[in-house]
């Protein structure tokens, strides 16, 4: 399993939310958070705006739908045909191991995946 963290403008955060559900992924973690990015923030005259507003979104998915994933929440995080400077980014990390509260169920990846489905 993969844990896809991607973080995202604010301005597009409902269009990736709502990519995920219709590829399939509903179960979505969403927490707002404040960064810059290589450009160093914003300059607006002499005052400099070095965080900037984001929103941090993460997916546990299975190994082989982690291609399909990114492709969706490009094409909804992506600022224009061309992007722009700030569209977000983009992390996948191994999830070794996942555990449902309620039951204490072990899930392994292909119960996720029959979860999802």
């Amino acid at each position: 399993m993969l844990m896809i963290r991607t973080i995202v403008r604010p301005e597009r955060v409902y269009d990736v939310m709502q990519g995920l559900l219709e590829a399939g992924f509903p179960a979505v973690t969403k927490i707002s958070v404040v960064g810059r990015g290589k450009q160093r923030g914003l300059r607006v005259g002499d005052v400099v705006y070095d965080e900037i507003p984001k929103e941090m979104l993460f997916v546990v998915v299975p190994d082989n739908d982690k291609d399909f994933v990114i492709r969706a929440i490009m094409e909804q995080a992506k600022s224009g045909p061309d992007g722009k400077f700030g569209d977000g980014k983009i992390f996948v990390s191994a999830v070794e191991e996942v555990y449902t509260i309620s039951t204490g169920e072990r899930e392994t990846e292909p119960l996720l995946a029959a979860k999802e489905a």
